[in-house]
């Protein structure tokens, strides 16, 4: 039946009737006890095909796990099988798991619960049950915690484990780290640390044991069955936690995870007891697999996760529960890892740790647990194992990458490279002197906050150690396991472990800039011998981390930065760097590399230059960069198009090329030929370049004037146009930049292209196609730039903004959305479009002036509607914003708009009084323009409104219409008595 269940390649698979009718007899067998007439191996083959039958149907047939019943059912044998014949634990199941936040029973039988032996660090003569040894090592795991501190510390690195032979493990002078043959005796008795993998009694002499050959052969065959049945389960769950959805299978957490145990009960049995206790290194391997699969992912569930208070409650929080499960996880893979001798296991220890750090909210959780991992993995970056050690480095990878900037990495990276390491050096070997690197790069590598003599000491012992790996020739004594790679064979170090070192190192500089940079030309020569090897694989990484450290330099210069000015990479070492990445191997890399994706990488890396230092650098050298990119532009590989499209964005900013009208129509072609490029990600790319390239044209219009716009070709200003009009038609990533660019030219046209017949047609469908997008079901990223887009139009007084027939749409188009558009980010941004027009006449008629005030109280009134509970954070904001364009519009009114006005107030007057006070006493906060405005930025606002009014109604002279005027009287001294009883 099994091999029924198996899909073959181009037949149809089974019915779905024969699917459900072999999946509900597998499970019956798992269901099913053992009778007295089965033997246990036949029991055990019962028990795997049935397991790779239900594999089977999970892979082959692609069945989903959708039903609770059924998806609890399968959990429930696969834990019971997970578990089948491991020495000295007995476990009952129900029929049945079920999803729940807190740990379900789980009856383990008293008589057979193991019990914590005094003997069981020592070495014995007795040495009969040797066996059994993976059960006390189980014990040292599960009851004798207490050595090892409470779950509360979850520290393994006490002073009790010297007890345990593990203080020789940063001490030995063997490159291997891992405790020799009499240390893991006692740690992991009964483990296969010797060549033969074999179970432990073929170690043991006949002398010793008091079994017949028969009686040992059979045992030992019972064994090897049993441990199939379990890597059998696990495997066979591996397949379900992929055929389920995570949020059904995070129901299940508590079954499968461990927990800190409460006081006076025991550890509730998990995946870890298998990586903890089976005499298997292969079934240790396949539950940490397992672990890593429900790990992978689980950033969004575990985010709840909270332990940084002491919660004294009648009850415990889920929040306490998932951060205590988090604490147990860290504790007991760090007891596999000091006690694991199969390198293959080992590695999947060290995947899986990577991978629980890369979910945890450690933010939301006690420090210390980071610590443990960092000074715990330290001395595998030296073991004799090549995927021991890349998987070490992929773990303090996750270290310095997970919610960068933590402090307690900061303080991690911030010691000094010795620290916890003895002078042997064992997990730090000589070949990491960091002189040894430092002293053939360049002499101006000393940034000018360090003069010679002043750097540190020594630099962080991670990125030491990512430099040494990466640049320095191999030790043998260090590699002794590589064979394994024929074809690393070279002066250097193993690749994979050269990669994953260049990958730490990107992102120690990505998340730790500021520790990085003492450092910054030193790790730029790193990037530069990189990008001059031949293997392809080590210059992409090599262009990958000069990309990070360009960027970090332009993170410290961005206005918002935090960063000090005198903290900060000096731009003239910004300017020395980039000259010497232009005079390597980064243009040859640009100009010949037959590697698409390296290619790709060095054009990212060339956009992340700072404009200061841009436009420091030698004249040629800038003509080099922009000659490079606008020649990439026309490649054939779409990727290095859409990076080379995206790089002249960046270029077009800077404020020494922008102002070059030559570079701006060179870029401004070289965009439109990529904007009707087959690919949507190259179209995509060049409609974010578009727009910000006519950013720049409003920047030079209003900071050079006349000049500029006299300048640019009118041509090609209609060639963006009407190109921009086409992308705005596209998919959404290319038409919400698309709209962007098409509101900056609506903006930038002059009164003689207005006149001009080539441009009429174009301005008219252009307008049309903003309107249209504003009322679409876009994305509301597209509708948000819409609205944005035409409140550029409205800006532009050389348009008929209130006389042209497109007026009247597009003042609908807004009024529609402030009114009812689902994300109120967007309605703030059509309220302040509807707020822009200067004039009275940009408003056209009465009847349209009135539809837009009236429409702006609908939308006040509904500020806080909304289903989406998201929204609500942006409704004070939105409120702010339609109290600005009500009291514009007011400034703005003439006597005709009046009866509208009153009576609205007439009708609505104590709703729009109320938020209109609330809008004049809130605090100082930013509007959508990015400009603080304060109470009395609004007091003005209102009284320029009041006394506008008072003098419209003053000349109509008619009594029913000073109601306006002393309503918003009303509003000011009702807004001025309140400030002088708080301020009294």
């Amino acid at each position: 039946m099994a091999n029924l269940c198996l899909g073959v390649p181009g037949q149809p698979y089974l019915d779905e009737l024969y699917r459900n009718i072999c999946f509900q007899t597998f499970l019956s067998v798992l269901q099913s006890s053992k009778s007295s007439d089965v033997d246990d191996i036949t029991f055990c083959m019962l028990l795997q095909n049935a397991l790779k039958g239900i594999q089977s149907l999970l892979n082959g047939g692609k069945m989903k796990l959708m039903q609770t019943d059924q998806i609890g059912s399968l959990l429930a044998v696969l834990k019971k099988c997970m578990f089948h014949g491991l020495p000295g634990l007995s476990i009952e199941m129900p029929a049945a798991l079920y999803p729940a936040p807190l740990p379900q029973y789980d009856k383990r039988s008293p008589v057979k619960q193991e019990q914590p032996e005094p003997a069981t660090f020592k070495q014995t003569g007795n040495r009969r049950k040797k066996s059994k040894g993976k059960q006390k090592k189980g014990e040292f795991g599960e009851e004798g915690r207490e050595h090892l501190g409470d779950a509360g510390d979850g520290s393994v690195l006490g002073a009790d484990m010297l007890k345990l032979g593990l203080g020789d493990v940063q001490s030995s002078p063997c490159a291997d780290p891992r405790p020799r043959a009499p240390d893991v005796a006692r740690v992991c008795a009964g483990k296969e640390h010797f060549s033969s993998q074999g179970p432990a009694w073929k170690r043991i002499s006949s002398s010793e044991s008091e079994y017949s050959d028969a009686e040992g052969g059979i045992q030992s065959k019972t064994r090897s069955y049993q441990a199939n049945v379990r890597q059998g389960a696990l495997a066979c769950f591996l397949s379900a936690i992929k055929s389920m959805e995570k949020r059904v299978l995070y129901g299940y957490w508590s079954a499968f995870v461990p927990d800190a145990p409460g006081i006076g009960s025991p550890q509730s049995v998990s995946l870890m007891t298998i990586a903890l206790k089976d005499p298997s290194p292969k079934t240790r391997a396949c539950a940490l697999q397992v672990l890593s699969a429900i790990l992978e992912g689980s950033k969004q569930f575990l985010s709840v996760a909270e332990d940084a208070n002491d919660h004294k409650r009648a009850f415990t929080p889920f929040s306490v529960t998932i951060a205590s499960s988090i604490r147990e996880l860290h504790r007991c893979l760090l007891l596999a890892l000091v006690a694991e001798s199969s390198s293959q296991t080992l590695t999947q220890i060290v995947k899986c740790l990577a991978n629980l750090v890369s979910n945890a909210p450690y933010g939301r959780l006690k420090p210390g647990l980071l610590t443990r991992v960092w000074n715990q993995i330290k001395p595998y970056i030296s073991h004799k194992d090549v995927n021991v050690r890349v998987s070490s480095l992929t773990l303090l990878g996750a270290i310095v990458s997970v919610q960068a900037p933590l402090p307690e990495v900061q303080l991690l990276l911030q010691q000094p490279s010795s620290s916890g390491l003895n002078s042997s050096g064992s997990a730090t070997p000589h070949r990491l002197n960091s002189e040894h690197w430092r002293k053939a790069l360049p002499s101006e590598g000393e940034a000018p906050d360090h003069p010679a003599g002043c750097t540190p000491s020594e630099p962080c012992w991670l990125l030491r150690l990512c430099v040494s790996i990466i640049v320095l020739p191999r030790e043998d004594s260090c590699s002794d396991s590589d064979a394994n790679f024929p074809a690393f064979s070279s002066v250097y170090e193993p690749c994979p472990l050269r990669l994953e070192s260049l990958q730490v190192l990107a992102l120690l500089v990505k998340g730790y800039f500021s520790m990085a940079q003492s450092y910054f030309l030193e790790l730029g020569e790193v990037a530069c011998r990189c990008m001059e090897e031949m293997d392809p694989s080590i210059q992409l990484h090599g262009a990958k981390l000069l990309e990070e450290l360009g960027t970090g330099v332009l993170q410290q210069y961005k206005p918002e930065s935090a960063v000090a000015p005198d903290q900060r990479v000096p731009v003239s070492v910004v300017v020395t760097f980039w000259t010497v990445m232009l005079n390597g191997p980064l243009p040859g890399i640009l100009q010949n590399c037959p590697h698409a994706t390296l290619q790709t990488s060095a054009c990212d890396a060339l956009s992340s230059i700072l404009p200061e230092a841009f436009s420091s650098l030698q004249n040629d050298q800038q003509i080099l960069c922009v000659t490079l990119l606008l020649g990439l532009n026309h490649s054939e590989n779409p990727l290095v198009k859409a990076a080379a499209a995206r790089a002249l964005g960046v270029y077009i900013l800077f404020s020494c090329l922008r102002q070059d009208v030559m570079f701006v129509a060179d870029t401004a072609n070289a965009i439109l030929s990529s904007l009707h490029d087959k690919s949507p990600n190259v179209r995509a790319k060049a409609a974010w370049s578009l727009g910000n390239l006519t950013d720049t044209l409003i920047i030079n219009m209003e900071t050079m004037g006349q000049s500029f716009q006299e300048e640019f070709s009118d041509l090609l200003l209609l060639k963006m146009l009407r190109s921009a009009t086409e992308a705005s038609k596209d998919r959404d990533k290319v038409k919400s930049n698309a709209v962007r660019a098409l509101g900056n030219v609506l903006h930038f046209l002059q009164p003689c292209h207005i006149a001009n017949p080539r441009f009429r047609e174009a301005i008219e469908e252009s307008l049309q196609a903003l309107i249209s997008t504003v009322g679409s079901e876009a994305t509301m990223k597209v509708r948000w730039n819409a609205c944005y887009a035409l409140g550029n139009v409205f800006k532009n007084p050389a348009l008929p903004l209130g006389e042209a027939p497109w007026t009247t749409q597009a003042y609908s188009a807004l009024s529609s959305v402030v009114k009812s558009c689902k994300n109120f980010k967007v309605r703030i941004k059509s309220a302040m479009a509807l707020s822009i027009p200067s004039k009275r006449e940009c408003y056209g008629s009465t009847q349209q002036f009135g539809q837009i005030w009236s429409a702006l109280v609908v939308a006040l009134q509904k500020s806080e509607d909304t289903e989406d509970f998201l929204e609500f954070k942006y409704s004070a904001s939105l409120r702010t914003q339609i109290c600005q364009a009500l009291l514009h519009l007011l400034k703005l009114a003439k006597g005709t708009d009046l009866p509208v006005v009153w009576q609205t107030v007439t009708e609505k007057g104590d709703t729009i009084k109320s938020y209109l006070l609330q809008y004049l006493k809130s605090g100082v906060e930013e509007n959508e323009t990015g400009t603080p405005t304060d109470s009395c930025d609004r007091e003005r606002a209102l009284k320029g409104a009041l006394e506008h009014l008072s003098g419209v109604e003053k000349e109509l002279g008619g009594k029913a219409r000073v109601r306006v005027s002393g309503f918003l009287g009303d509003v000011l001294t009702n807004h001025t008595n309140a400030t002088e009883l708080t301020e009294a």
